[in-house]
C-alpha cells in the first residue's frame, strides 16, 4: 500500500535537512523542486534476516540517490519474498505496478536501494515499456540516476545487471548444495525437515562452527519414536509377508492406528488426520532413512515462476531420481528396518494377476466416465468377460462399511452395442466426421470406435440404467450430443443384484 514517508517525532532537524535540500531561491522567493520518488525495497526471508535494517540500509541509498533531485514521497517493501517471484506475485510490488498506470499516483520516478534487491535476470526490462508508456522513471543507484531506455550502453547494463543477480543466486545455491551434500553423506547430519514416521528429533550436541556455537545453535537427529515406531517396523513386516499396500492400510484402519498426520498434529494442522491411505503406506515403505542411513536430497521443490522462464506450479514437490539422493556412509541413527530387509520390501509385488496368465486389451480404457461421481472408470474382468467399473474413490484400504453406495459395473460389449446405437445421434459441422460417423455404423468395428472417440474427444458418461456420448466442446468438433429418447432403445435394462457379495456392487448383463 503506498504510504508517504514520515519523519520520526522530535527529530526537527532532520525534518528541516530534509525541506532546505528541497527548495531552491528563485527570484528571490523559496519553492519547491525536484521529482516525487516512489521507493521499492524487499527482504527474501523473515526469519533469517533483520528486514527493519534492511529495509532501513536501502532506503538510505535510495535517498542519497535521490538527494538534491527529488524526495520519497511514497514506499513498496516486500518481506519474505525471492528474487525470483516475478513482480506480479509480490504483493507490494504488484500494488507499485497498479499505481503506475494511475494518473493521480502521487509520484513521477521510482527509486531502489540495490538492483538485486527489486530485480531478477530481464526483470527491469519487462518492467521499462509500462514505465515507458506512463512517464514514469526508473532510478538506480548503479546507474547513478535515472534509466535512459534508449540508451544502449543503459539497456547493456540492465542486462548485466540481471545476469550479475541470477549468477548471486546460482552460485549460492551450489555451494549451499555442495556443503549439505557432503554433511549428508561424511556426517549423516540432520539437514532440518519434519522427522519421519517413527521417529523423533531430539538434541545432539552443540553446532560443529564455534560461531554458531557461540549463538546458542545445536545440531539434531533422529531417535526412534517409542509411540510410532514399533508401527513402522509391523508396515515393513507386513509388506515382506506380500501384503498389498491396500491391504496394509485397510489393518491400520480396522486396528484404529493414528496415521501419521493425528500422531503428530502440531506439524499436520492442514490434514484432517482421520485414516491412513495408500500413499501414507507407499511413502513409508520407500524411505531410506528408516534403514538408519541419512537421505538427502530424495525431494525437491520446482522454483516459483519469473519472467525469465515459462510459468509452472509454484512450491510443486517432484522426488528427485535415486543417483541424485545423498546417503550417508554410515549409519546416522537408529534403524527400524534392516538395510536387507527395506530392499527385499521394494522388489514385492501384490498386483492381482489373471489365473490364466493372460494379457488382455481393453478397447474402452479412458473413455468412461461415472455418471454418479464424474471418475474415470477402470477396467475389470468380470466372470471372464471384459468390463469396467468405478468404485466412487473408495479403495480396499477403507473397511467395505464405509462404502455407502455400490459400485458399478458395466460389460464391454453392452456399452459397445448402445454406443454404436447412438452414434446417430452425434451432430458435425465437419464432413468428415459425418463419413466417419457412417463407416463406423456400418463396420461395427470396436477398434475404429474407440480410436474415433479418442480422436475427437468424446467420452461416454456412464449411468446406472443408461449412457450418453459427451463431448467435449473446447477440444471436439462435434457440437452435439442430444439426450437420446425412450423410442432409441438406449436405456440399459437393470438386472438383479448378485447375491454372492451385494456389497462390491450391481453387474448388468
Amino acid at each position: 500500500m503506498t504510504t508517504a514517508i514520515d519523519v520520526p517525532d522530535g527529530d526537527v532537524l532532520g525534518l528541516w535537512a530534509t525541506q532546505r535540500a528541497n527548495r531552491v531561491r528563485h527570484h528571490g522567493r523559496r519553492i519547491e523542486t525536484g521529482l516525487r520518488f516512489a521507493f521499492y525495497g524487499r527482504v527474501s526471508t523473515q526469519d533469517h534476516q533483520d528486514p527493519v535494517s534492511s529495509r532501513r540500509w536501502q532506503a538510505d541509498f535510495a535517498r542519497e540517490l535521490v538527494a538534491g533531485h527529488g524526495r520519497i514521497v511514497a514506499e513498496y517493501f516486500d518481506a519474505g519474498y525471492s528474487r525470483e517471484v516475478a513482480w506480479n506475485d509480490r504483493p507490494e510490488a504488484a500494488r507499485l505496478q497498479a499505481a503506475i498506470t494511475n494518473p493521480h499516483r502521487g509520484f513521477d520516478a521510482i527509486v531502489v536501494g540495490e538492483y538485486a534487491r527489486a530485480f531478477y535476470g530481464s526483470q527491469a526490462l519487462h518492467l521499462a515499456p509500462l514505465l515507458l508508456v506512463n512517464g514514469v522513471q526508473l532510478w538506480l543507484p548503479e546507474i547513478d540516476g535515472p534509466v535512459d531506455l534508449s540508451n544502449s550502453t543503459h539497456q547493456a547494463l540492465l542486462m548485466l545487471l540481471g545476469a550479475h543477480a541470477k549468477q548471486e543466486i546460482q552460485r549460492a545455491r551450489f555451494r549451499t548444495t555442495a556443503a549439505m551434500q557432503a554433511q549428508a553423506r561424511e556426517q549423516g547430519r540432520h539437514l532440518g525437515g519434519r522427522p519421519p514416521y517413527g521417529y523423533r528429533i531430539v538434541d545432539a550436541g552443540p553446532h560443529p562452527n564455534s560461531a554458531h556455537a557461540a549463538w546458542g545453535r545445536r545440531l539434531h537427529r533422529l531417535e526412534p519414536d517409542p509411540r510410532t515406531a514399533p508401527w513402522v517396523r509391523w508396515i515393513f513386516a507386513r509388506r515382506l509377508e506380500g501384503h498389498s499396500i491396500a491391504s496394509i492400510a485397510r489393518m491400520l484402519n480396522e486396528t484404529t492406528v493414528p496415521c501419521p498426520s493425528a500422531a503428530d498434529r502440531g506439524r499436520n494442522p492442514h490434514r484432517p488426520g482421520e485414516s491412513w491411505h495408500l500413499r501414507t503406506v507407499a511413502a513409508i515403505l520407500a524411505n531410506p532413512r528408516y534403514t538408519g542411513r541419512q537421505v538427502w536430497n530424495r525431494q525437491r521443490t520446482n522454483r516459483r515462476p519469473t519472467n525469465d522462464v515459462v510459468p509452472g506450479v509454484s512450491g510443486l514437490r517432484t522426488l528427485t531420481p535415486s543417483p541424485q539422493w545423498a546417503i550417508s556412509d554410515k549409519p546416522a541413527h537408529e534403524a527400524l528396518v534392516s538395510e536387507s530387509d527395506f530392499v527385499a520390501a521394494q522388489a514385492v509385488n501384490a498386483r492381482c494377476r489373471p489365473t490364466d496368465g493372460i494379457t488382455r486389451a481393453y478397447l474402452l480404457t479412458g473413455l468412461l466416465r461415472c455418471g454418479t461421481c464424474g471418475r474415470s472408470m477402470e477396467a475389470q474382468l468380470s466372470h471372464g468377460n471384459h468390463a469396467y467399473r468405478c468404485r466412487h474413490g473408495h479403495t480396499s484400504a477403507h473397511p467395505a462399511s464405509r462404502r455407502p453406495s455400490p459400485n458399478l459395473y458395466l460389460r464391454e460389449h453392452l456399452i459397445l452395442s448402445r454406443t454404436f446405437a447412438q452414434l446417430h445421434t452425434i451432430t458435425s459441422r465437419d464432413t468428415a466426421i459425418l463419413r466417419e460417423i457412417a463407416e463406423l455404423q456400418r463396420t461395427q468395428n470396436a477398434a475404429m470406435l474407440g480410436a474415433f472417440l479418442r480422436t475427437h474427444h468424446v467420452t461416454i458418461d456412464c449411468q446406472v440404467t443408461s449412457l450418453s456420448l459427451e463431448p467435449d466442446h473446447e477440444r471436439s468438433a462435434i457440437i452435439q450430443s442430444p439426450t437420446s429418447g425412450p423410442e432409441q432403445a438406449l436405456s440399459i435394462p437393470r438386472q438383479r443384484a448378485q447375491r454372492q457379495k451385494p456389497e462390491r456392487g450391481i453387474v448388468y448383463d
